[in-house]
């Protein structure tokens, strides 16, 4: 049976931990200083990382788990689409391959580090909103209702910018709550990956390493004091048959 990685268990399924502790005292005691890359020096990284995470992402092999009918569907509703922080790298071209016919706005931190993100988004072909998904300010909130609105989705890491890692922020649910929109949350699992020193691990996959994709079921949110414990992580949890 095949290893896989980001999902904390080998056997196959999407099994998001309840907690994560791995590392939480060492990253937040040591923090690292702020990436401060610009001009035309941020403007060629970006285009060669775009490039090379292109050829990259063309040695792995894909098999995907689409438990919301939504691959290769025509698009009958929008989502806010959730992806934990540390499986982002290579989802814009997951998106692009298995759902091409959809489009819409990520949220991106407002940071010096988002505004290289922002630029490598748009380059798949994606809007940027710009804000922080535990933090949701009034502008971000609109911006991104707006877009639901549209007939677009968004894409949001609930655990991001800065974490804890695995852990919801309340911005999603509110703008769920705001918009009406279900959550619809997604999961990459890797063969074989590395895992950065970061405060969620961040997940690169090795070349030639399969990944899984898997979409689960849409979740809708209710406008209760309940609503955080319903979309708890393991409320989130795809499991196998």
């Amino acid at each position: 049976m095949t290893r896989w990685f980001g999902a904390f268990s080998t056997r196959l399924g999407c099994l998001i931990p309840h907690t994560y502790r791995w590392g939480q005292q060492s990253v937040s005691a040591k923090r690292k200083k702020k990436l401060k890359i610009e001009g035309w020096l941020a403007r060629w990284l970006i285009a060669f990382g775009f490039w090379l995470l292109q050829i990259w992402a063309r040695t792995l092999r894909y098999e995907v788990d689409d438990r919301a009918g939504v691959v290769g569907k025509p698009v009958t509703e929008n989502y806010i689409g959730a992806l934990w922080h540390n499986r982002l790298l290579i989802f814009p071209l997951v998106l692009r391959r298995f759902l091409p016919n959809r489009h819409g706005a990520a949220l991106i931190s407002a940071s010096r580090d988002g505004d290289l993100l922002a630029d490598a988004i748009h380059r798949f072909g994606y809007d940027v909103v710009r804000g922080s998904s535990s933090r949701l300010g009034a502008s971000a909130i609109l911006q991104l209702t707006e877009v639901l609105a549209s007939g677009r989705d968004v894409v949001i890491t609930p655990d991001g910018p800065r974490g804890p890692a695995y852990e919801l922020g309340p911005g999603i649910i509110f703008l769920a709550q705001k918009s009406g929109a279900a959550v619809l949350p997604m999961n990459l699992e890797f063969s074989h990956c590395w895992r950065l020193g970061s405060w969620d691990r961040f997940i690169v996959p090795r070349p030639f390493a399969k990944v899984r994709v898997l979409v689960g079921q849409p979740h809708r949110v209710g406008a209760t004091k309940h609503v955080r414990r319903n979309l708890k992580p393991n409320a989130w949890v795809c499991r196998t048959p």
